[in-house]
């Protein structure tokens, strides 16, 4: 059994919807995130000469924009190897240190499951 085979569905859900949001607005990353709720908040990359969040950081302030008050897990589709700290501090900053973050690449493969912490 494959990594992603062992995830649930809701957090193979919000890994299909992070990659989604990276092609559909071909950006360097998608994220989604699943508040206390089980509603769903999916973001990417922003990159404007104001504003710069990475995809997880804005799909964070999207839930807190929206009333969450908790996160149950996130995910992030990225080139990259790792969760940046400062993505992990916001997911961390709502959810909690033991809030996992899922890190997959540009297919969806699941490359690591992190702590926000």
């Amino acid at each position: 059994m494959s990594d992603i085979d062992a995830l649930t569905t809701e957090d193979r859900k919000i890994i299909t919807l992070a990659r989604s949001a990276r092609a559909r607005n071909a950006v360097p990353e998608g994220a989604a995130v699943r508040d206390e709720t089980g509603r769903t908040y999916v973001a990417g990359t922003v990159d404007l000469p104001s504003l710069a969040l990475s995809a997880l950081r804005t799909a964070v302030a999207m839930a807190v924009a929206s009333g969450a008050t908790s996160l149950e897990a996130a995910a992030v589709v990225t080139d990259a190897e790792a969760v940046p700290d400062e993505d992990r501090a916001a997911v961390r900053d709502l959810g909690g240190a033991g809030t996992p973050v899922l890190l997959a690449g540009p297919d969806g493969t699941l490359r690591a499951t992190v702590t926000a912490g």
